[in-house]
């Protein structure tokens, strides 16, 4: 497994410290983050998945926990939207560079208006993919929003 990726490249440009998590990624788990959360020993709410969304037309990404789905009226309302949905996941693909189960929020091929949902900043350090699967970054919140520039919202239901 790689130690660099787009994301990795990106947050080391960007100056932001942060370290890595390895895990035994399970290609048939239901729900990737909560698997890396179990595999890794921590709690499903410090695991944050990447999820990509289409608002008015447009690509979008939140940042939610693991173990909460995203409202599409919340993040629609926390980009100045009107009408969200999930992004087919070959979209998704295409859009990021990177594969479903390993999409990152940092180092996409293209900067999309980003969301991350508040109860990150509940904790000191928080997990996201790493842009590989198996592959997990642990990061300040703080720097993450520095990081990408997004904005913080509720986005859960």
């Amino acid at each position: 497994m790689s130690k660099t990726t787009p994301a990795t490249l990106a947050l080391t440009k960007a100056g932001v410290q942060f370290t890595l998590a390895h895990y035994e990624y399970d290609p048939n788990a239901e729900r990737v983050g909560l698997q890396a959360a179990e595999a890794m020993g921590v709690s499903p709410s410090e695991v944050f998945k990447t999820l990509m969304a289409e608002l008015d037309g447009k690509p979008v990404c939140a940042i939610v926990p693991s173990d909460e789905e995203v409202n599409m009226k919340k993040l629609a309302a926390a980009l100045g939207g009107k009408s969200a949905h999930m992004m087919k996941p070959a979209d998704a693909e295409r859009l990021t560079g990177y594969k479903v189960g390993g999409i990152s929020p940092l180092g996409q091929r293209k900067l999309v208006p980003t969301a991350l949902d508040e109860l990150a900043e509940l904790y000191d350090e928080i997990f996201l993919n790493g842009g590989q699967r198996g592959l997990q970054i642990r990061i300040r919140p703080s720097d993450l929003i520095k990081a990408l520039g997004c904005v913080t919202a509720d986005l859960v239901r």
